[in-house]
């Protein structure tokens, strides 16, 4: 394959910079899908499945982080992938931490980042994304993850996540509240059943009212949540979920646990959340906890070391209903999502599962 010859030329120059070449190669791709048409993504009737009213056509999205300012989304279902989730947005534009802040660890399969929300901002990214949409909207559903203002304090996080809600709720398919990433001061406390109520409950009451402002219906709305979580921090959240009837649980993000990583690894002391294979394990034992805590009435997004179709059919197996890729694609290049379709597809058979609705939660 002619990404896996790249790669070791890829991987001597600095990871940012790779990833901002690789977003202007894309561009043209960008201004051609959006205006003549959009390209369709990997389909099949055994992979698509209809969660929130809306249809995605396989299991295989791209995670927050990548696309951060939505720059690229009719691309992605030229890549195979059956959604995308751009982000993470903040109300406030931010540069996010200082460079070096992307490090990629070859020999576990995995990177550590500290970028910080770096982005534009929630309202130059909507403008952008409204011109970018305009013709018409990608075939596959579009997230929007939504994090908190390194600049606001956490007091004010409410008004802050609902100043980008209201912004970006008429680009969204569905909206992801992140409250678990390591590289914001004190955003992890909003995981907290005392603080996630609030601010889920503003959301949801604004989800609401900015539906029936414009004519529309309420967004999706889901949390993204910390492998790093005690079991009964995990219950709370999964209640507060409950109460507040969100839409689903992103499980997981990055961790800020090394013991994942062999003694001795030069970068292990690097602060940032650690990704990739080495959370594997991991992220699966948390999908299979939340899966198992709702009964499976919560529909859960599986992310964490997804680089082989047996990883994807494994969190499957514990009870995700959907994937998303970052660490794996940077790995494995752009025929990942084709490669984990028809590998799904193919594991299913050999079980004798007619669709991957059925292998939902069967291991669980």
């Amino acid at each position: 394959m002619i990404y896996h010859a790249l790669r070791p030329l890829l991987f001597a120059l600095p990871a940012e910079a790779v990833h901002r070449w690789t977003s202007t190669a894309l561009r043209p791709l960008q201004r051609l899908l959006e205006r003549a048409g959009a390209a369709v993504p990997t389909t099949d009737p055994v992979l698509g499945q209809e969660l929130w009213g809306l249809t995605f056509p396989n299991p295989i999205g791209l995670a927050a982080g990548f696309d951060k300012n939505g720059e690229l989304p009719h691309v992605w279902a030229a890549l195979g992938f059956g959604a995308v989730e751009i982000g993470t947005v903040t109300a406030l534009a931010q540069p996010g931490n200082p460079a070096p802040r992307l490090f990629r660890l070859p020999d576990q399969r995995a990177l550590i980042n500290r970028l910080g929300f770096n982005n534009h901002g929630a309202p130059a990214v909507a403008r952008a994304l409204r011109r970018r949409l305009r013709h018409h909207r990608p075939p596959s559903p579009l997230g929007v993850n939504l994090g908190k203002s390194r600049a606001v304090a956490l007091a004010d996080a409410v008004d802050d996540y609902r100043a980008s809600l209201a912004c970006l709720f008429d680009c969204a398919d569905y909206v992801v509240v992140n409250v678990s990433s390591p590289n914001t001061p004190g955003l992890r406390d909003l995981q907290a059943e005392t603080q996630l109520g609030p601010l889920l409950d503003a959301l949801q009451a604004d989800n609401r009212r900015l539906a029936a402002e414009r004519g529309g219906t309420p967004r999706p709305l889901l949390v993204k949540v910390a492998p790093d979580l005690a079991d009964e921090d995990l219950r709370a959240i999964v209640d507060v979920a409950r109460r507040q009837e969100l839409a689903g649980i992103i499980a997981t993000n990055t961790t800020v646990d090394r013991a994942m990583l062999p003694p001795g690894q030069a970068l292990a002391g690097e602060a940032g959340g650690l990704s990739g294979a080495p959370l594997r394990q991991r992220s699966t034992e948390v999908i299979r906890r939340v899966y198992r805590l709702t009964g499976g009435q919560l529909p859960i997004v599986g992310v964490g070391g997804v680089f082989s179709p047996a990883d994807a059919y494994e969190k499957i197996r514990a009870g995700a209903s959907l994937l998303q890729v970052y660490t794996g694609f940077v790995y494995e290049g752009p025929d990942l999502p084709g490669r984990l379709c028809r590998g799904l597809k193919a594991l299913l058979a050999h079980d004798g599962f007619a669709s991957v609705r059925e292998a939902v939660g069967s291991d669980a």
